[in-house]
């Protein structure tokens, strides 16, 4: 349940009624909100008197919920707002990991050329095999700044494990919660307590109702800026990565008020579809997508095969405009 508490209580006076009624404290728009359990169906009367309004819940996709905000959030990344009515598509792009100066900085200009805002690059990689490419880590991450610095551009990196969710929170304008990290609560408290964008990406094996309630976490934290990724899940099929759950997407844009951003690179994870899945995804008036792009894939030390080139990227940009346009949205 969330109760929205009248004017006269303050926030000191709201976050010990939290603490008495085992409920989170955020302030949301203005005022002070409690939430709790989604089994509380009933306002506590000693409550009833301090409460304007309230939200009973199924379950506890609650603050992410329709239910209690019919609009979808509007989320501010650099000079470009997506979600609310602003029907933008961000098109993020960038390669899988950060490998070198010459590698990203090739990427920055990429990004700025085709007049895009968001850089993406991997720095701590939860790689599969201990043998694989594990990042540059915080080398990695100083370079994403360098490019923000000298081409003007917002920059995105995924978090890896708590260890290093802090120098990621730092040095990045986008915090990415990973699917192998979608349930790491360390990661997930830490972004709650910050004034920055967090993409949540879906895990492979997780339901939907799991996905929106680890976004619940860092809602509940007071950090209203979330992003949901869907990017994959896995099912029988093996000819594929992963499979798009494009069913999903539209069960999220239906039921929850997040934007939503997709993944069509480690969804197949070939690069010869990307461009097809990536039509798809605009054509149901997403709030973004994140597509792999690398100088040279064929020496890509991580996720070579599904990474595009420059000049893929370049065509999949200019192939999906038209899409968006057709139903009323701007690739920004």
């Amino acid at each position: 349940m969330i109760l929205k508490l009248n004017t006269s209580v303050k926030g000191a006076e709201a976050a010990q009624l939290a603490e008495e009624n085992k409920a989170f404290h955020i302030t949301y728009k203005g005022s002070e909100h409690l939430i709790t359990s989604s089994s509380l169906k009933e306002v506590p009367s000693a409550l009833a008197a301090k409460v304007d309004d309230h939200w009973v819940f199924a379950n506890d996709m609650q603050l992410a919920s329709r239910e209690f905000q019919k609009e979808t959030r509007e989320i501010k990344i650099g000079d470009i707002t997506i979600g609310g009515d602003t029907k933008n598509t961000i098109l993020i792009g960038g390669p899988c990991s950060v490998e070198s100066l010459e590698q990203i900085q090739e990427s920055a200009q990429l990004i700025k050329s085709l007049g895009l805002t968001t850089l993406r690059g991997g720095c701590y990689k939860p790689r599969t095999s201990p043998y694989s490419f594990q990042g540059l880590g915080l080398e990695g991450l100083k370079l994403l700044a360098q490019m923000r610095e000298e081409h003007g551009l917002s920059v995105i990196t995924e978090v890896r494990d708590a260890t290093h969710v802090d120098e990621v929170i730092e040095h990045s304008d986008i915090v990415q919660i990973g699917a192998k990290a979608m349930y790491d609560q360390g990661i997930l408290r830490a972004c709650a307590k910050i004034n920055k964008p967090v993409l949540l990406k879906r895990g492979f094996g997780t339901t939907l109702q799991e996905f929106v309630q680890a976004a619940e976490f860092i809602l509940s934290g007071g950090n209203d800026q979330v992003i949901l990724c869907e990017r994959g899940i896995r099912t029988f099929e093996t000819k594929t990565r992963f499979t798009l759950d494009l069913c999903g997407v539209a069960y999220l844009q239906e039921y929850t008020n997040l934007p939503i951003v997709l993944d069509p690179s480690h969804a197949l994870g070939y690069r010869y579809g990307v461009e097809k899945l990536a039509k798809a995804c605009v054509a149901m008036g997403i709030d973004g997508l994140i597509i792999e792009a690398h100088p040279n894939p064929s020496v890509a030390k991580s996720d070579a095969a599904q990474q595009l080139t420059h000049e893929q990227f370049k065509a999949m940009k200019s192939a999906i405009e038209p899409v968006a346009s057709s139903v009323g949205y701007k690739i920004v």
